[in-house]
């Protein structure tokens, strides 16, 4: 057995250092003496297991005041009790996680998935293991966020803070690249990707950007004080996924009875209501901020979906099949 530094370390050691880490995290704080003669050993070798510790990356704390030693009890998690229900949840989401190398947290979310199950008790191993081959997940597919994980903690980190960023943003909307000044609010992620909801200076309202359309990032010392909370969640409202227009629509949709269950089975939206006809067929009634989103997800239906209402929904829907049929028209 070696230490941090690559020297033997004995089995006497080892234990002395557990129990100096268990002293250290327990509610008492200890001196310097006590610990020695709890552990019976000199000051000087207390300091050198202290070092050793402290090598190892865990972190004691003195208190002048007290002139004791001491652990976080937060530092080390405590022994998690998984059900078989829970374990198996677990490592079928992190098994399919791992296919997700470089989405930030989702792949930290499978390593620290994968560490639990080497802690699983062997019975709960092996029944987890013999049904896991049964199971599979399938997950949407996701947005490349190749080296973005440095982004995402720096911005993480603004966040906590509230510090005011510098951002070069490459916007698909405007055509262009921007160069802003912003208030990060939150992390969020949305289908297949993550997004920054930050207060823009430019705009003066709550803007939406996307994490790996962000080409450069200046954290500044500068905080923005709080209060743009109230703003930031009622951000998305209505949408129908997250890109408010400033205007609600009512949207009244009749699908036919191929699609109708699979569309009536799904949660879609916060304010949707759905009316069965005789046939199978499906009145589908919703309230949205903006026509925009849901255009497109109605398209994806093809023949098997009428917009009823509103007009200029329906317009737009004519508009969009009108040039795709253009395109396959072939001339004789």
């Amino acid at each position: 057995m070696y230490n941090v530094t690559g020297v033997p370390m004995n089995v006497s050691r080892i234990y002395r250092l557990l129990r100096l880490v268990t002293l250290l995290q327990s509610e008492q704080s200890y001196t310097a003496d006590q610990l020695a003669e709890d552990l019976q050993i000199s000051r000087r070798t207390l300091f050198r297991d202290l070092n050793a510790l402290e090598l190892a990356h865990i972190p004691y704390y003195y208190d002048p005041a007290g002139k004791t030693y001491r652990i976080s009890r937060h530092f080390f998690l405590p022994p998690v009790n998984l059900t078989l229900g829970e374990a198996l949840a677990l490592l079928v989401l992190a098994s399919r996680l791992t296919d997700q190398a470089g989405v930030p947290l989702l792949s930290a979310g499978a390593q620290a998935a994968a560490k639990l199950e080497s802690l699983l008790p062997e019975a709960i191993r092996r029944h987890v293991g013999s049904v896991m081959g049964h199971l599979s997940l399938q997950l949407g597919p996701m947005a490349r966020h190749e080296g973005a994980e440095a982004l995402f903690e720096q911005i993480a980190a603004a966040v906590a803070r509230r510090n005011v960023c510098r951002v070069t943003y490459e916007s698909f909307l405007e055509r262009k690249t921007l160069r802003l000044e912003v208030h990060p609010l939150r992390l969020v992620f949305v289908q297949r990707a993550w997004y920054l909801l930050a207060w823009s200076v430019r705009d003066r309202a709550v803007r939406t950007y996307k994490l790996i359309r962000i080409r450069k990032l200046a954290v500044r010392a500068e905080t923005f004080p709080p209060g743009r909370e109230a703003e930031l969640e009622k951000h998305f409202g209505l949408a129908w996924s997250m890109i408010p227009e400033g205007k609600l629509h009512k949207v009244h949709l009749h699908f036919e009875p191929k699609v109708a269950g699979n569309v009536a089975e799904v949660r879609w939206h916060a304010t949707q209501r759905v009316e069965w006809n005789d046939d199978k067929s499906i009145e589908f009634h919703v309230k949205v901020d903006g026509l925009n989103e849901i255009l497109w997800w109605i398209l994806g239906y093809g023949d098997q979906v009428k917009v009823i209402s509103p007009k200029a929904l329906a317009r737009n829907v004519t508009r969009i099949a009108e040039a795709v049929a253009a395109k396959y028209k072939y001339s004789n």
